[in-house]
């Protein structure tokens, strides 16, 4: 059966995985920038707290307070709050990149753009709320609310000190009122999406959907969220995953419109691959086809030269008929040497 030409994967702007060296400064950028943004959206410290003793005493009125009963737990059981912190302070910043390295590095094109460019915008939505809703969490609220920071109890076992996940004397780098959304929930859940649907293993399915619900009671239960901030991390990414196709498609499009003239999208088909012709079911009946137009071709070719021969012979015997004295003493004298030969 002929090759045919291999079309090129959707997704990537040459056909094929796009280029490490593209991809490392794209997702640096991006993430200064979110780092950046979050510096300066600070926000007023009155604000700040006025919006999370709103969603606190909201939650109350609804018991879904979650984060008060889980917050007594890992504070009571250093079993629990200790590992939880270094859950909180590390898994964020290791397990999302590890992730999005690993789709990058085998799996399709497509899938990999789609989760890239998902886990961007959803991080740029969640940076507009850090900036339009500074949110005092609950570890930073007075301690009448019953809140303790597990944070600041076990930093002796950690690098963190007080401030969230800081490294100590970095306290001043973060911004502690960034708390709705919920982007530690929201990442996990863009892993765990990512590990359900390209994971083959059990184990993937499994950490697939332990992962995020883990995050989410080790967010509540070190007090640096309120339900409502995981809920809204969700929410964010359901969003930021229905505008990523579309800012695929723009993306392409005005790729497509400043890409210079001449220039090709995919892999180029070989000259060979495009001289062949389309198989069909029956490959048989169109070889036998080919070799019977090939067999008239040289048919043709032949029966000329067949002609052209023929005419010449006939032009000879013309001239031979017209010349009879020439025949005729040719004829006389092969009479003659056959005479002598037989009187010697």
């Amino acid at each position: 059966m002929p090759p045919t030409a291999a079309a090129p994967r959707a997704g990537a702007s040459q056909g094929g995985r796009p280029r490490w060296w593209t991809e490392l400064p794209l997702i640096a950028v991006v993430y200064a920038a979110y780092s950046a943004g979050r510096l300066l959206a600070r926000g007023d410290v009155s604000t700040a707290v006025d919006h999370g003793l709103a969603i606190l005493h909201f939650e109350q009125r609804l018991n879904i307070d979650f984060e008060s009963p889980l917050n007594d737990i890992f504070t009571a059981h250093a079993a629990i709050g200790i590992p939880a912190d270094f859950a909180y302070a590390s898994l964020h910043y290791v397990v999302t990149p590890a992730i999005l390295v690993w789709m990058w590095k085998r799996h399709r094109a497509s899938d990999y753009r789609f989760l890239r460019t998902w886990l961007l915008i959803s991080t740029f939505i969640g940076l507009i709320g850090f900036t339009l809703l500074p949110t005092c969490p609950p570890r930073l609220l007075d301690g009448g609310h019953g809140f303790v920071d597990t944070m600041a109890q076990y930093r002796s076992y950690g690098w963190w000190g007080g401030d969230a996940s800081a490294p100590r004397g970095l306290g001043g780098l973060t911004n502690q009122f960034a708390a709705m959304p919920s982007l530690h929930v929201g990442w996990a859940l863009w892993c765990g999406v990512a590990l359900w649907r390209h994971g083959r293993s059990v184990w993937a399915k499994a950490v697939a959907v332990l992962y995020p619900l883990s995050i989410t009671i080790v967010v509540m239960g070190t007090a640096n969220h309120y339900f409502l901030d995981a809920a809204a991390g969700a929410t964010v990414m359901g969003v930021g995953a229905l505008l990523a196709k579309p800012a695929l498609r723009l993306a392409d499009r005005l790729r497509a419109r400043f890409r210079p003239v001449g220039e090709t999208v995919g892999e180029a088909v070989p000259e060979a691959a495009s001289r062949t012709p389309v198989a069909t079911g029956n490959t048989g009946a169109a070889t036998d086809v080919g070799d019977k137009c090939e067999t008239a071709a040289r048919e043709r070719e032949r029966i000329p030269r067949q002609q052209s021969r023929g005419a010449d012979r006939e032009r000879n015997h013309g001239a031979a008929g017209d010349r009879p004295g020439t025949a005729g003493a040719g004829a006389a004298a092969e009479t003659g040497d056959s005479a002598a030969a037989a009187a010697r």
